[in-house]
């Protein structure tokens, strides 16, 4: 039975420095909606003998049927912690006083890499990860991924290692073995972290460690787990010593000798590890003498360990019995339940440093503060991270967490999408908040309203906003900063109905698969084609599917995948490219030049922005780049869309009425840079300088209509005299298999111009990693290849990576790339052939 009311978790909800928002991330397939369960089933919201294979989190029927999440789901779970345990939280900030009881909002969100924007709205409303990690396969690619986010993210981690059951029962690993399989993946969570945060940071020390307590070991399957704290209490009575003290005995390099009863740091004869003898050879003793069928020893282990089983579990045996008894002695929900309330930070805690990162605006206004103070009495700041899609058609809860402030049913409130800049009108509601609900994994409870700190969802706003966005009662209120996602959108399919009466249900529909998802982006192309663009195959697949049989709920023709590709130059421009306006009265001298390399990815990094102060953005490009530093002064803007990778810089020398034309000249440029003029696909690494300009004294005659096309004609002149280049997106793909395999998979990645370059064993196992550059374009049915070739036994992931330049030039017929942009052309309803250079460039 559910052990609480949703009366009871809306008085926990005030007392803050008892709740705990927190995700659970992880590789795909290492065990998290798995090991959800076991914190479901100690809620008493789930059975728990059912618990590890309800997969309670995964709400969705395809999610059951591929065995894998999709969607992020959050819960709110309330739980009581021993009086003994809680004398381990050492932060008064971490939990009033006499309060037991704790609040606990978990997220489970998806492994599968071309959901992790996914993860990415999940981290957002969170201030701690659990992060799952499998012992028998190690840190993977994702884990890296997601935990590089959630540290960027100023989030809090502290590390789980499931599946012991296999490491016990496939690979049948002696103890020291398995405590260095152990201490590998432990020093790996803490290489990652520690290369993307200091010691010495906001968050004070965040590297996990076993004998502090913050790394968890178990099987989410069988429902078991403890941390050393578990084991260290039960010896603790036995040997009269101080439970601290021995958690640090019971991990790293530390032995004891039976005999002699005395510890010490070196290896020798008649010593073992004190982790190998306290804490894993009484798990395999009953791992043995259950699993070996020795009834006798059983029952007196068990008394030993004062299990007593319920009469249905006497009868069992084999794997059935050690599933009770485990969970019985090492319960994982305690163990987990724990780690959180001990480890992970309180909103009260988080919000004091997190602030920066996620408000805009100046730091010490009121939001600003109530943000930091996480003060229910101030302006309300809550931020919406994605949308949950009701059981009602084309209706969504805004789901979000509230930072400051309180948010209740019917107040007003202002609601900001993510284009809003203070002081305008754009992108701005005042609208009533209808209702608040509770989020329950496949459940909503309504509730009245919701104190900061808390995870909650709203209903009524989704019509105003598209994806995120924030929601304020404070007028002078800047937006949350926006999220940043680790994959881009580079895979696009063109969709059409079946029977064309249905295009208005094909809109609606794609209007409400961009709400649903964060990272889909719906485009409607000048030719009238729908374009739905993904992360990768398998996201696509899920929209589609989303979007046939929930949104649009018609059938729906779709295209082949295509991929976007990029525009670049190659080489500086062989001529100074002339343009005159319409009226013949102003001429604009520019010429095309390629960025140096790695410039487009610091910029699309955010390291060189156009928010940043002039003078130090110029040092920057001088120092690194080597440019010179009057010019690096003097970049107009960058584009497309003000934030892109290509600029525009001002080399010119005193000419007149130069700053009339600055807004003509840089709409020009934003114009060119979205659209090339190879194939109207966006610009990427070119920067375009203006040497000399010269103008009609008149204002009248260089008004915006004589100025904004001339540029754009020039800058077109620049691009097709400088050497056009296409460039392709590229996947990085990580594939693990078994060393048989391994020709299997070079064969495949040749067949697609892939190419390896590095190949590891995984330490302790017979699999290797294959690590390969692929490019998106021949990446479509890329898995089924793999894997028919490899006999089902490679399993790949392939994240979008960096842009590279098809080889090849666009201009001349028979290339690849000339192809391409005949193809692009042809699907845009642009003129064939290429644009003639005469058409852009004029005489003196």
């Amino acid at each position: 039975m559910v052990n609480f009311t949703v009366d009871e978790i809306r008085g926990m909800m005030d007392k803050k420095k008892n709740i705990r928002n927190m995700s659970v991330i992880a590789h795909v397939d290492h065990g998290k909606s798995t090991l959800t369960d076991s914190l479901v089933s100690k809620a008493g919201i789930i059975a728990g003998a059912k618990a590890g294979e309800t997969r309670f989190t995964d709400t969705r029927k395809d999610e059951q049927e591929r065995c894998i999440t999709i969607k992020s789901t959050a819960i709110s779970m309330y739980f009581e912690l021993d009086e003994k345990d809680c004398v381990f939280i050492t932060n008064p900030d971490q939990r009033d006083k006499e309060e037991k009881g704790f609040l606990i909002n978990l997220i489970d969100s998806p492994g599968h890499v071309d959901f992790s924007s996914e993860v990415t709205a999940a981290l957002r409303v969170t201030d701690g990860a659990l992060v799952v990690v499998d012992c028998v396969s190690g840190v993977c690619v994702q884990t890296e991924t997601v935990l590089r986010q959630a540290i960027a993210e100023r989030i809090k981690p502290v590390l789980f290692m499931n599946k012991m059951d296999r490491a016990l029962l496939e690979l049948q690993l002696e103890s020291e073995d398995l405590y260095q399989t152990f201490q590998r993946i432990v020093e790996n969570v803490n290489v990652i972290i520690a290369t993307y945060s200091d010691d010495d940071g906001p968050m004070g020390e965040v590297r996990v460690d076993p004998s502090k307590g913050s790394v968890g070991f178990g099987s989410g399957l069988h429902g078991w787990a403890f941390t050393l704290k578990q084991f260290s209490e039960m010896y603790a009575e036995k040997f009269k010593i101080d439970v601290v003290k021995l958690m640090n005995r019971l991990w790293g390099e530390s032995f004891f000798n039976p005999k002699t009863k005395k510890w010490s740091k070196q290896k020798e004869a008649d010593n073992k590890r004190s982790f190998c003898m306290y804490v894993l050879d009484p798990i395999y003793k009953v791992f043995d003498c259950i699993m070996n069928y020795k009834k006798d020893e059983a029952e007196s282990l068990l008394q030993k360990l004062g299990i007593t089983l319920k009469p249905e579990d006497k009868d069992k045996d084999g794997k059935a019995l050690l599933k009770v008894v485990m969970r019985t002695w090492l319960p994982a929900g305690e163990a987990l339940l724990q780690m959180i309330a001990i480890h992970l930070p309180s909103p009260v805690v988080a919000q004091k440093y997190r602030m920066e990162m996620l408000y805009e605006g100046p730091h010490d206004d009121e939001a600003a503060l109530g943000i930091k103070n996480c003060d229910p009495n101030a302006p309300l700041m809550m931020y919406v991270s994605k949308m949950v899609p009701t059981s009602d058609k084309g209706r969504f809860y805004a789901f979000g967490r509230v930072f400051s402030g309180k948010v209740c049913t019917g107040m007003k409130a202002r609601i900001m999408g993510p284009n809003f800049t203070p002081g305008k009108k754009e992108d701005l509601y005042e609208k009533a908040i209808q209702r608040t609900i509770l989020m329950m994994g496949r459940y909503v409870e309504a509730i009245e309203d919701v104190p900061s700190g808390n995870i909650c969802g709203l209903v009524g706003v989704d019509q105003f906003l598209v994806k995120t966005g924030t929601i304020t009662t404070f007028k002078d209120a800047h937006n949350m900063k926006v999220m940043k996602f680790s994959v881009s959108p580079v895979v696009r399919v063109a969709v059409e109905p079946k029977n064309p009466a249905d295009l208005p249900k094909l809109v609606e529909g794609l209007k409400r698969l961009a709400k649903s998802d964060p990272m889909v982006q719906c485009i409607i192309e000048e030719s009238g084609e729908h374009i739905i663009a993904g992360a990768g195959e398998l996201h696509l697949e899920i929209c589609l599917k989303d979007l046939e049989d929930d949104h649009a709920c018609i059938p729906i023709k779709k295209s082949d995948p295509v991929v976007s590709y990029r525009e670049t130059v190659s080489e500086e421009s062989d001529q100074m490219c002339l343009s005159k306006s319409p009226n013949k009265h102003n001429r604009l001298f520019m010429k095309a030049q390629p960025m140096p390399d790695g410039l487009a990815e610091d910029i699309d990094n955010g390291d060189v922005n156009p928010r940043d102060d002039f003078k130090v953005r110029a040092r920057y490009l001088c120092d690194k780049y080597d440019y010179d530093i009057t010019e690096a002064r003097k970049i107009w803007c960058f584009g497309p869309d003000g934030t892109g990778p290509n600029i525009l810089l001002d080399c010119t020398k005193g000419v007149q009425y130069l700053n009339e034309i600055k807004d003509s000249v840089v709409a020009g440029f934003q114009w060119a840079a979205k659209e090339g003029v190879l194939s109207e696909e966006n610009l990427r690494g070119v920067r375009f300088n203006i040497y000399d300009v010269t103008l009609h004294a008149d204002a009248i005659h260089r008004g915006g209509g004589q100025i904004i096309p001339t540029t754009r004609r020039c800058l077109y002149a620049c691009l097709l005299t400088a050497a056009p280049r296409l460039m392709e997106p590229v996947y990085l793909c990580e594939i693990q298999c078994p060393e048989v395999a391994v020709g299997g998979i070079y064969g495949v990645l040749n067949r697609r111009r892939g190419h390896v370059f590095e190949e590891l064993q995984v330490a302790g196992t017979p699999m290797f990693v294959v690590k390969a550059y692929l490019p998106v374009n021949e990446s479509f049915g890329f898995t089924a290849d793999l894997r028919s070739n490899t006999g089902g036994q490679a399993f790949p992931q392939c994240v979008f990576d960096h842009w590279q330049i098809l080889p090849g030039d666009p201009t001349e017929s028979g290339t690849r790339p000339f192809q391409v942009v005949q193809d692009t052309r042809k699907r845009k309803g642009l003129k064939e052939g290429l644009p003639d250079l005469t058409s852009y460039l004029d005489k003196l």
